[in-house]
């Protein structure tokens, strides 16, 4: 079985940083595109960051751009996300996935989800 495990996710002050970790198993991430979502309140899923399973194309929405920095580590098969200069807006429940397409400049949906952990960045 596919899993995804998310972890990372709590309280921070606007300005504050903390990192995401994704632990897969059941599968090899260097051969899937794999990426991280988040869903604020009140708001539609969207596409924060990818990494490409075939190139090196790696995306970052612009919201996130110059701020937060996806990363793998291959022999844990583990993905991080850096977040940096986190503000309010930052704050929703953050998923990792697999299995997408990734490009430079898109992200599309996921086959495979985690189950999400929570990122509250206080004003």
């Amino acid at each position: 079985d596919v899993q995804l495990q998310a972890s990372g996710g709590g309280l921070v002050q606007s300005g504050g940083s903390l990192r995401l970790s994704c632990a897969a198993s059941g599968f090899t991430f260097s051969h899937y595109g794999i990426g991280w979502f988040r869903q604020a309140p009140g708001k539609e899923r969207e596409g924060v960051s990818c990494i490409s399973g075939t190139d090196d194309s790696i995306y970052y929405a612009n919201s996130v751009k110059g701020r937060f920095s996806i990363s793998i580590d291959n022999a844990a098969n583990t993905m991080y996300l850096q977040m940096n200069g986190l503000k309010p807006d930052d704050t929703g429940v953050y998923y990792c996935a697999a299995r997408l397409l990734c490009g430079n400049y898109y992200i599309t949906s996921a086959s495979y989800w985690g189950q999400g952990t929570l990122v509250t960045v206080s004003s």
